[in-house]
């Protein structure tokens, strides 16, 4: 464990920070005298202003902003955050509908995989459309205090029961990337349980199910080098001064490190873009790219133990395909799914999971009536494409909404659906007796 990485980045980025707002400051007082700021030399200023203010990280969830008016088959209507359900990790956030609309209600399980849940802000837009949306608002480790425990993979997992008990009976699920592994395994726990929160259709899309399928390059580091190398190089400690001093962590900074070395010149040549486009004066292009990067360096860390299983479970044993992942001890046999069905998406060219990785959950469901499963490949795609983006709104959305709309249990009756949660803890309990 490198105790002094996640200490020596705060020690930086503090003494960094006075010089950022500076730059701010210097690029907002230039637009005072609009004629000096629409100079080459005011130009020039406020791009190397914007470079600059744009350099460092921030820790802090950024807003969703669906607070405004929503298309809806029914027309626009106003929507607001309201958290349904809370535990120190987690916020099960509700994007609820200012008009009583009846509409099947989903949980979108976002990745904890170093960015905030604001990342899927686009899937959740289009979901709103037809559909009664949540979403799992995964907090910052380092401002959890390290007397709430641990967070591994099994309490993910135990996450994702509780909300979809939260939300009731008749609900779906819909996991992105990372998570469609702690979805599976949740949701096969569940139908061993003849749980009746179980959800009625669960969609998985570009998720690492079986990495032994296609292996990127992403897979293959992840079993170059034993789970001992891991824990060495890339655990840090959260620095004093925040909630979760001293709770071990996988630091988001390294993470977006490793985000763009994966990709470097293309975030080189966007940046440079960014400030070419402010110089000839087209602010609606800079400014673009601008609102990418500032989500895309809104980071947040990982707890250790998820990290480290994560990595070790999925991607070195792959326990899930070989029938050996385990959840507090319990074993995740998703062919025991029979009420869910199953729809599977994938992108042709998809970076991180390829193409056959989420597939591999048909198979898994195997005593699951064929007509209950289905599968799609979009093509022209990579990982993003997959759930942000023309195609995804286009032809991916239109089979998403199918599937849910096809398999809504809308005739649960509301009095059921509405049944406080077990809780958290006492799934937990339950589990490990």
């Amino acid at each position: 464990m490198n105790l002094l990485a996640y200490p020596s980045y705060q020690a930086v980025a503090d003494m960094m920070r006075p010089l950022r707002s500076l730059a701010d400051l210097s690029r907002l007082s230039l637009n005072t005298w609009p004629e000096l700021a629409d100079s080459p030399f005011g130009r020039n200023t406020q791009a190397l202003c914007e470079l600059i203010a744009l350099s460092g990280l921030t820790h802090h969830r950024p807003e969703f902003g669906i607070d405004m008016s929503t298309d809806t088959t029914y027309g626009p209507v106003a929507v607001t955050e309201e958290i349904a359900y809370q535990t120190p990790f987690c916020s099960l956030l509700h994007f609820k509908k200012d008009v009583p609309i009846e509409q099947p209600r989903v949980l979108m399980i976002a990745p904890m995989s170093g960015h905030f849940a604001t990342l899927l802000r686009g899937t959740v837009r289009t979901m709103l459309a037809d559909h009664d949306v949540y979403i799992t608002d995964w907090h910052n480790p380092r401002n959890i205090s390290l007397s709430h425990g641990r967070f591994g993979f099994d309490e993910y997992v135990a996450h994702v029961i509780a909300c979809l008990e939260a939300i009731g009976p008749g609900a779906h699920v819909m996991a992105i990337c990372q998570p469609t592994v702690a979805a599976l395994a949740a949701v096969s726990l569940m139908a061993a349980d003849d749980h009746p929160a179980q959800p009625a259709s669960m969609t998985l899309m570009a998720g690492p199910l079986d990495t032994r399928v296609n292996p990127t390059s992403v897979n293959h580091l992840a079993k170059s080098k034993p789970i001992e190398w891991f824990e060495e190089k890339l655990i840090s400690v959260v620095p004093a001064g925040f909630a979760g001093a001293h709770r071990r962590v996988y630091p988001g900074f390294v993470q977006l490190s490793a985000f763009m070395a994966m990709n470097l010149q293309r975030h080189r040549d966007s940046l440079g873009d960014m400030y070419r486009e402010r110089i000839k004066g087209d602010p609606e292009k800079a400014k673009a790219v601008r609102v990418f990067y500032e989500e895309y360096f809104a980071t947040m860390d990982l707890c250790a133990e998820f990290y480290l299983e994560t990595v070790e479970t999925i991607f070195q044993k792959h326990a899930l395909p070989l029938g050996e992942l385990t959840v507090f001890g319990r074993k995740v046999d998703p062919s025991l799914i029979r009420r869910t069905a199953l729809l599977t998406v994938e992108g042709e060219k998809d970076d991180i999971c390829a193409v056959g990785q989420t597939l591999a959950a048909q198979d898994m469901c195997s005593r699951l009536r064929p007509y209950m499963k289905s599968h799609h490949v979009q093509t022209g795609v990579g990982h993003y494409g997959v759930f942000n983006g023309r195609r995804w709104e286009n032809q991916i959305y239109p089979r998403v909404r199918a599937v849910i709309h096809e398999y809504d249990a809308s005739a649960v009756p509301a009095q059921v659906r509405a049944r406080p949660a077990s809780g958290l803890h006492e799934y937990m309990l339950a589990t490990t007796r």
